[in-house]
């Protein structure tokens, strides 16, 4: 069977995004505090050239390597043809481009592995910070190759997302929070879930199949889960990219952080 047809494991498809990853992180590294230029998207969302760097990068890279698969990238036009791929890559080539243009550390470049809208294999690759997030499916989850979980619920809660989502808890829940300081990357913030250091994060509408595909299966495989409207997981790769309000976490606490969202988008 020539490889173009090839059923990949888990753990090949792993391997290829991870070391990817890497080399885009230095490409991106090579523009961090260099004041790389900068387009805006629609007047609102900034792009710049590490962005688009990274991008080509990958595309060129993964694509060579798995000519069949679909391809989903935030800075990417989109092409409705990989609907019809066996499995699709999806990426954020800077997720975090806001953190990335004012010098903070909190950016990463995001790439999953889809397969009939679920994420399979991802990555977070963060390196002003150093840290690499990895898993695939049934294989645990990975911080520097050192095994991660999120945590156990304990009185005291650390909840990240949007202030007015995280005041409308229930009172007696919303006492015990503590807020946790504003992270501009959404894969980051939900890999601070999956490695512990949150017990969950609210996300609020408009988000993207390239900010969530990879930390999903992440989170997921650290003993997590995002839900969304009716505690419906997300499908990725589909026809519309875009996500409503939802919910990264675990336990009870999911259900009732799930609650709110539901209220709120009514």
């Amino acid at each position: 069977m020539p490889e173009s047809e090839a059923a990949f494991t888990l753990e090949q498809e792993l391997s290829l995004i991870a070391g990817a990853a890497r080399e885009a992180g230095r490409i991106a590294m090579r523009h961090f505090r260099r004041d790389p230029e900068v387009w805006w998207k629609e007047g609102k969302s900034p792009v710049s050239q590490a962005d688009l760097d990274v991008d080509l990068f990958l595309r060129e890279v993964l694509m060579a390597k798995r000519p069949h698969y679909g391809w989903l990238s935030e800075e990417t036009v989109d092409n409705q043809e990989r609907l019809s791929a066996p499995r699709t890559f999806v990426v954020d080539p800077i997720d975090g481009t806001r953190a990335f243009l004012g010098g903070q550390s909190a950016w990463c470049v995001s790439i999953a592995v889809v397969e009939n809208g679920r994420a399979i294999a991802g990555v977070l690759d963060c390196p002003a910070r150093g840290e690499v997030f990895t898993a695939f499916s049934g294989g645990g989850a990975h911080r520097n190759g050192e095994p991660i979980a999120v945590k156990v619920a304990g009185r005291e809660l650390t909840l990240a997302g949007p202030k007015s989502m995280i005041k409308a808890l229930p009172p007696e829940i919303y006492a015990r929070v503590t807020p946790y300081p504003y992270v501009p990357s959404l894969a980051y913030r939900i890999a601070l879930v999956a490695s512990g250091v949150l017990d969950a994060t609210f996300v609020k509408s408009r988000s993207h199949d390239w900010d969530l595909a990879a930390a999903d299966v992440i989170l997921q495989e650290a003993g997590g889960i995002i839900i969304g409207e009716a505690m419906q997981r997300p499908h990725y790769a589909g026809p519309d990219p875009r996500r409503g309000a939802l919910v990264a976490g675990s336990g009870r606490l999911l259900e009732v952080m799930a609650d709110v969202t539901a209220v709120l988008e009514e």
